[in-house]
């Protein structure tokens, strides 16, 4: 399988993916913990079906150390006892920002007010750009089939 456009070999892409990546970069270095980082990276992807996101998630989160225990759980995280109660609510944050025609309201009251129990300001800034940044980078990929199973651990970064 071959992708639809080679987005390394467009200019009008490289523009745009440099203030695009820097912002991405901006939240990986944010206080948002890496680990919640990573799932809801996979868990949007998840949801869009990103093949190649997911690909790439799943391999950095085990590169940093994630089990593949709570990585096969994030497709189910409400059932699973894995996750803290912060990744919880980052985790149905991401759902319900991802799922904005789905959720009609968008992201509910009782959703923000669970998330805002357990990250600051900071974090929840962090958390709302990595949702939106991940379904963008989510849309490009998915238009452009992007394939999967290639990328290697920190490949990006």
């Amino acid at each position: 399988m071959e992708a639809r456009l080679n987005y390394f070999a467009s200019p009008t892409a490289g523009k745009a993916f440099k203030y695009f990546m820097s912002a991405g970069k901006t939240v990986k270095e944010s206080a948002l913990p890496a680990a919640t980082q990573e799932l809801v990276a996979l868990r949007v992807s998840q949801i869009n079906g990103c093949a190649f996101c997911i690909d790439m998630h799943t391999k950095d989160a085990a590169a940093a150390g994630e089990t593949s225990v709570r990585l096969n759980l994030v497709a189910a995280w409400r059932e699973a006892t894995v996750f803290t109660e912060a990744e919880r609510a980052a985790l149905e944050l991401a759902e319900e920002g991802t799922r904005v025609a789905d959720a009609a309201g968008g992201v509910s009251d009782k959703v923000w007010e669970y998330a805002a129990k357990h990250y600051d300001e900071e974090q929840l800034t962090a958390l709302v750009i990595l949702v939106s940044f991940m379904n963008t980078v989510n849309r490009l990929n998915i238009i452009a089939q992007q394939p999967a199973g290639d990328y290697v651990p920190g490949q990006f970064h």
